[in-house]
């Protein structure tokens, strides 16, 4: 039995030193602009987060859960809010680490699985930032769960996550011929659903394992949990992914949810 958190700890280490896109650290320009007052973050590949989703930023207790990479964070931290960033990958967590030092920012760095947010107390925040990451995990309720008591009454969930459909089709044949063709059924997992030499060559590279998960754990689980589904749209890869998929339909989607003052 694979111990996936302790194998996707290491896979994304891994990317930190690959370089993907969703590790880069932002800039000191863009920091400086976030103290400005100009600033936004992503949920999905592409679309910026609407402004009216954010309550005010100045003093807020803020939670970036499985958001490393120097991303969205720093941003925040630059913008008044005070930002704890939480993610598997101590690399990751590093990114944020650097940015805080070379631009003069408070953020605390917790290293922890998103299923688990034991060590932070009930009530802790006004506002968690969860961009698309609970791919990376096979029980997602236990990520809505953990949120909802982390969050004070009246707090705000923003997350970002993949349309399953994007779990459907044979990705290896489509990247080789353009076409889709569908293949698996959902809820689907790179352990249970690959064939057997390509999760051994997946798993001998050291790739993240992803987990799809139906809208019913992702939507409904939240609402299971005990949010309010306030906002919601969708977003697609941009055209510098070539994904075969975009051109047809949203592959991500963002929702943002309250927790109730009742």
């Amino acid at each position: 039995m694979l111990d996936i958190r302790k194998y996707n700890k290491i896979a994304w280490d891994q990317e930190v030193i690959n370089g993907n896109k969703w590790t880069i650290p932002v800039s000191s320009e863009v920091v400086q602009q976030a103290r400005r007052g100009n600033w936004k973050i992503v949920l999905t590949p592409t679309m910026a987060v609407p402004k009216k989703w954010f309550p005010p930023l100045k003093g807020l207790d803020v939670l970036c859960l499985a958001s490393g990479g120097g991303q969205q964070g720093p941003i925040l931290a630059a913008a008044g809010a005070r930002v704890t960033v939480l993610d598997n990958s101590p690399r990751q967590l590093e990114r944020d680490s650097y940015v805080a030092e070379r631009d003069s920012l408070v953020i605390r760095t917790v290293e922890a699985d998103m299923r688990d947010l034991s060590q932070i107390k009930d009530a802790s925040f006004e506002l968690i930032v969860h961009p698309v990451s609970n791919v990376f995990v096979p029980d997602i309720r236990l990520v809505w769960k953990e949120a909802f008591r982390v969050l004070r009454k009246g707090g705000v969930l923003l997350s970002g996550f993949l349309n399953p459909a994007n779990y459907l089709f044979d990705w290896e044949k489509a990247e080789n011929t353009g076409e889709l063709h569908v293949k698996y059924k959902i809820p689907y997992s790179d352990l249970d659903n690959l064939g057997e030499v390509e999760r051994k060559r997946r798993l001998a590279k050291g790739e993240p394992m992803e987990f799809s998960h139906t809208l019913n754990d992702q939507i409904g689980g939240q609402i299971d949990a005990g949010f309010i589904i306030t906002g919601f749209y969708e977003d697609r890869q941009g055209p510098e992914e070539k994904d075969p998929l975009a051109p047809y339909m949203a592959t991500c989607i963002a929702t943002r949810a309250v927790k109730l003052l009742e």
